[in-house]
């Protein structure tokens, strides 16, 4: 290691110190391939792939728009939390960010939330990639073959995240290479050898109404994009492993949203001009319509190779996610705020990963993917949590930076937007709340009540058991790790 690279490192355990850690982590993470971890968890290949053909039913060519609307409204969210690690580079993400931002009890909340929202994700990705393996090896998509490609890719993810740092950043950079190149080879080959529609389209709703008008359509297309724009976070929730973090981090996040958001709306493009039939696909009568759109492009053998770039893409999200996990439950460990902290804060000495942190957050989206088996109704509704969960918890640590602000914060981070903060921190606010209300709103009174309101009564399930065990077992009194400080320090 170079001179340069060691005062990197020693300036960074300096920082942390000073923050009141020490770390064991191995810091041998890139920029680029922090980056690369925050994008797989983004990735738009799973996002868009996965709900084209809700999106498309629900609101038509236009659904196209909200990949850019909701892209911009979380820039604004991406640049708060790139402002908070820049100055708190402390790995778990959202919970050790709203602890000096606000306090223990506030951040414990934030954490809980955060946390079973990226549990069930784990979940929801691994149960998502079922159907592409079994359309690229040809077998019947039963309940039993969906547990057991979940099962095999949460296993297959586990056992690579405890290898340590160094192979979930390898395997991360891997996963955005085969994205980034599938992403921009399938969409550019669809827009200049299978175009059918004019990109006048983009505007034409084909008469899709939702009691007489075409807005509440369009706001419940809105979904799809909602569901792809996050996973910036991740790149700091694992501050800890990344030199130079206060600087690195925050130009990170911002590249996720930049690079992650134009593959996405390349790629949805690209399905939307390659549709033959709009008529047809918006009705439902195709009812995959990606699958229909990339064979008669190109052909059988092109589009098996599109899904093996597809499962890459689904395993390399399944694993960042797992990571983010993990950094989080190890954050609550090393503050002894919740039960089993000696054990989940426990570092491997030959990885440097919490490797029980991470069997958990492996063990428990296995547990919810295997209850497909029995309950497929209940884990849908379960899964239908993942995205307003995430939402939920964001929207936590912008409100904790208010309240931050108001009491006096100062960033003083390297990356600070100054005195853009406040207007850049209540626009986020008004944006991730409108988002959540979106997401939740019941649009469908005839379907079952989990389709109309599984997210409002797992979103409450979730908030009612973190209160009662925060209450009950009172974990913020434990640990004396700082805590509400972020406007009392200096320089």
């Amino acid at each position: 290691m170079n001179a340069s690279a060691r005062a990197t490192l020693d300036a960074d355990a300096a920082q942390l110190q000073a923050l009141g850690y020490t770390s064991k982590f191995d810091r041998s993470m890139s920029e680029l391939e922090n980056f690369s971890l925050g994008f797989t968890y983004l990735s738009p290949v799973v996002g868009v792939y996965s709900l084209f053909a809700f999106a498309l039913a629900a609101g038509g060519p236009p659904m196209f728009w909200w990949y850019l609307l909701v892209g911009i409204g979380q820039m604004f969210v991406c640049l708060v939390f790139g402002e908070v690690v820049s100055q708190f580079p402390i790995s778990g993400g959202l919970y050790p960010w709203a602890r000096r931002l606000v306090g223990r009890r506030w951040a414990w909340m934030a954490g809980w939330v955060y946390g079973w929202a990226l549990l069930v994700s784990i979940a929801a990705v691994a149960t998502g990639g079922a159907p592409f393996l079994a359309q690229l090896l040809g077998f019947a998509l039963t309940p039993a073959n969906t547990t057991s490609v979940a099962l095999g890719m949460i296993a297959v993810a586990t056992v690579c995240n405890v290898s340590g740092t160094r192979l979930l950043a390898r395997v991360a950079m891997f996963g955005f290479i085969c994205e980034l190149i599938g992403a921009l080879a399938v969409g550019g080959y669809l827009l200049l050898f299978a175009r059918h529609q004019p990109f006048g389209a983009l505007f034409n709703s084909f008469g899709i109404r939702a009691g007489g008008s075409y807005l509440p359509a369009f706001l419940a297309a809105a979904l799809a994009a909602m569901f792809c724009y996050y996973g910036f976070e991740a790149c700091g929730d694992v501050a800890e492993e990344t030199p130079d973090a206060s600087r690195m981090i925050p130009k990170a996040m911002r590249m996720t949203i930049y690079v992650g958001g134009a593959a996405a709306m390349l790629v949805c493009l690209a399905l939307i001009l390659a549709v033959p039939d709009m008529p047809a696909m918006i009705s439902g009568k195709d009812a995959d319509p990606v699958a229909t759109i990339l064979r008669a492009a190109m052909g059988e053998l092109g589009f098996r190779a599109v899904l093996a770039v597809v499962l890459v893409s689904f395993m390399s999200c399944a694993l960042s996610i797992q990571a983010a996990a993990s950094r989080l439950l190890f954050a609550y460990a090393r503050d002894e705020m919740i039960v089993g902290s000696k054990l989940f804060s426990r570092m491997s000495p030959r990885t440097h990963v919490p490797v029980w942190a991470l069997f958990i957050a492996g063990v428990v989206p296995a547990l919810i993917a295997l209850c497909g088996l029995w309950l497929q109704n209940a884990v849908s509704t379960i899964i239908s949590f993942a995205s307003a969960g995430i939402y939920m918890a964001f929207q936590m640590l912008i409100l904790a930076a208010l309240f931050a602000r108001a009491a006096g914060w100062k960033p003083r981070g390297p990356f600070t937007l100054g005195r853009w903060g406040w207007p850049i921190n209540i626009i986020a606010l008004v944006y991730g709340i409108s988002a959540i209300i979106d997401m939740i709103w019941p649009r469908s009174p005839h379907d079952p009540w989990y389709s109309n309101y599984g997210m409002i009564v797992t979103a409450v399930a979730v908030i009612v058991l973190g209160a009662i065990y925060m209450l009950a077992a009172k974990p913020y009194d434990r640990g004396d790790a700082p805590a509400g400080d972020a406007h009392l320090l200096r320089g």
